[in-house]
């Protein structure tokens, strides 16, 4: 499995259908904490202004665009950012498939897309690894998006028998797409999700996501790059934000809490099959990453409730 491929499984994204909204005149909505939900749109018809707390650039979407916002983070939309915004839970029910809200009597700007709410206790140390926000806006790039969308909305609104579970793998398809395709259009940004963009930086992440227990050294993990091991441990870390080492440590503590939220083996099971040659080694280094032993993880995982549903 490859290693986004393998990050989304852990992350295990099931998708709740919003079919969206139809606007017009001034409008400015605020969409609060989106907490372990990452939602996907299209713009069908006008344009709107998207504001994300916590990132600098305002972005314009105009019709035929797609935006992904990855990471859960509250964000705006409006016709003119500089209107008052009202809080999306007094004008938006909860979320329903097929759902289409109105706002003014709409006619003149329309969204529609999907949500997908994220499992895990750890699920906000993966987000975190994504991008806050994937804009596409090239014809190319939303042509091999239009498929998914309009296929998924037809499922939606058509009702057919087996037709929530395929706008699920329509919606994951469009997840995966924007994700590819940003990914593959931009190599600027720092952090683990370029790094599967740069071949040398890749290679290394591949080898690790393939064989987590093994003792990798820095030397071992350069050669596999194709570099040296001082170019590169300072390229993974100014790309990607820690050492390799580091970057290692921590899948190993990812694949650790899926494990434990989702498996009985023991902890004397599980700590060698992610590389340690003892329980105490391993919870010490869990702890580090994750914040509380596996015992006390565990625990909280079996007596913790469902996501929370957001309102849009």
């Amino acid at each position: 499995m490859d290693p986004l491929s393998e990050f989304l499984s852990l992350l295990k994204p099931s998708s709740t259908i919003s079919s969206g909204f139809d606007a017009t005149g001034d409008w400015s909505i605020q969409f609060g904490d989106q907490h372990h939900q990452i939602k996907c749109y299209v713009i069908l018809s006008g344009g709107c202004w998207l504001a994300v707390d916590g990132v600098g650039n305002i972005v314009r979407l105009e019709q035929g665009d797609c935006f992904v916002l990855p990471r859960g983070l509250s964000f705006r939309l409006a016709s003119d950012l500089n209107l008052p915004s009202v809080a999306a839970s007094t004008i938006f029910p909860p979320a329903r498939a097929g759902g289409m809200v109105t706002v003014n009597g709409g006619g003149s700007f329309s969204l529609v897309g999907a949500r997908f709410a994220v499992g895990g206790n750890h699920a906000d140390i993966l987000l975190e690894m994504l991008p806050p926000i994937v804009h596409l806006s090239q014809e190319a790039e939303r042509d091999a998006l239009r498929w998914s969308i309009e296929r998924m909305m037809q499922e939606v609104r058509s009702q057919q028998p087996g037709g929530y579970l395929m706008a699920q793998y329509l919606a994951h398809m469009m997840l995966l797409q924007a994700l590819r395709i940003h990914l593959a259009r931009d190599h600027q940004g720092t952090g683990w999700f370029y790094a599967l963009a740069d071949k040398h930086l890749s290679s290394a992440i591949r080898a690790m996501h393939a064989d987590p227990a093994k003792n990798w050294t820095l030397a071992e993990l350069g050669e596999t790059a194709g570099m040296s091991r001082s170019v590169f441990a300072e390229r993974f870390k100014a790309i990607v934000g820690e050492t390799p080492i580091d970057y290692l440590s921590r899948w190993r503590m990812l694949l650790a809490c899926n494990r434990l939220e989702n498996g009985d083996d023991p902890i004397s099971v599980v700590a060698p099959a992610l590389g340690y040659q003892s329980e105490s080694a391993f919870s010490k280094a869990f702890k580090r990453v994750i914040g509380c032993s596996p015992r006390q993880y565990r625990g909280q995982a079996n007596f913790s409730s469902e996501t929370r549903p957001v309102p849009w």
